[in-house]
């Protein structure tokens, strides 16, 4: 069964209406069928369409944290060959909720790294609904070092709202974890490609995303903080997440205009949880596009690049 969104509801019943006409439940006998079901099917169309056309911030987080959104495994499963997940910090234990390990993408070898979420309740307690531990982020710089070493491109999907808070983690270093990943993503002399596939909540997200490229599809978000977050420090109501939404300026749109990130994914119309085969084929094209024009930089430009890319972002 499809989850709507709120600002989806229009559509809802549009496509209730049609479903009762194509498996034979409505009795309206006053109209042919066929003709009715055409006419729905455009007006459902229009409807989803005209319902997309211009998002706010807050209707974007709902898109971005859809359920039925394609994640990190789904992506991996439909463009990467030969995906091997290597498991394990060597410090303390493995992270479920970041995944990595070296596969091929068009023939090319390289690392993946990414947050999966899960898709039913049992994955996603085990991945702990996206939300690393300092484990995954230790992991996640053996990785890079490995890819390094490799001279590997890596690949970063993100997709989480943010680093897990949890007291274990805190006791095992959530925060030097989260900084030395960052510190690892600057510091690579490999291409690093990181695309925000959904949430790209805080620490836990910038950890694998200080790459050459960011990439964000067009109805994901990035930001400090999540907006129920924001709220709840600024007015002390999360139920304000509405309005802190609309002015942290966290949309695709919003971080390109500020030279935050560097390619906007289109969505299809109605987001990528409606059409997931289309966006993933979307995504493969940007990440070829990136790939090539990283491609022919030597080690010392990709260090040297990436140093201009944040350094132009600051206001000093």
């Amino acid at each position: 069964m499809r989850t709507y969104l709120t600002f989806e509801r229009p559509v809802a019943e549009l496509e209730s209406k049609l479903a009762q006409l194509e498996t034979g439940t409505d009795e309206n006998d006053s109209v042919s069928v066929d003709e009715e079901v055409k006419t729905l099917k455009v007006k459902a169309r229009l409807a989803l369409k005209a319902a997309y056309k211009d998002l706010k911030s807050w209707e974007k987080t709902q898109v971005a944290r859809h359920p039925d959104r394609p994640h990190f495994k789904d992506y991996i499963n439909e463009l990467i060959d030969d995906f091997t997940p290597l498991a394990g910090d060597r410090y303390f234990g493995d992270d479920d909720a970041l995944i990595g390990g070296p596969g091929r993408f068009n023939g090319q070898a390289v690392m993946i790294i990414g947050h999966e979420k899960g898709s039913d309740t049992e994955s996603r307690l085990k991945h702990n609904f996206g939300m690393a531990r300092p484990e995954g982020y230790r992991k996640a710089v053996r990785l890079m070092d490995m890819a390094e070493k490799f001279g590997l491109p890596i690949l970063a999907l993100v997709d989480t709202a943010g680093a897990y808070p949890g007291i274990g983690a805190e006791e095992r270093g959530q925060s030097e974890a989260i900084a030395r990943s960052t510190d690892r993503c600057l510091s690579l002399e490999v291409p690093m490609i990181s695309t925000i596939i959904g949430e790209g909540g805080s620490g836990g997200a910038i950890a694998i995303a200080a790459a050459n490229h960011v990439i964000m599809l067009e109805h994901s978000f990035y930001s400090v903080i999540s907006p129920e977050g924001a709220a709840s420090i600024l007015w002390r109501d999360a139920a304000k997440a509405e309005e802190a939404a609309s002015n942290m300026k966290i949309t695709a749109q919003d971080l390109m205009e500020l030279g935050i990130i560097d390619t906007i994914v289109p969505e299809p119309v109605g987001g990528a949880h409606r059409h997931r085969e289309e966006m993933i084929q979307r995504l493969s094209k940007a990440w070829d596009n990136s790939l090539k024009e990283l491609g022919s930089m030597s080690p010392a430009e990709i260090k040297q690049h990436r140093r201009d890319k944040y350094l132009k972002m600051s206001p000093m």
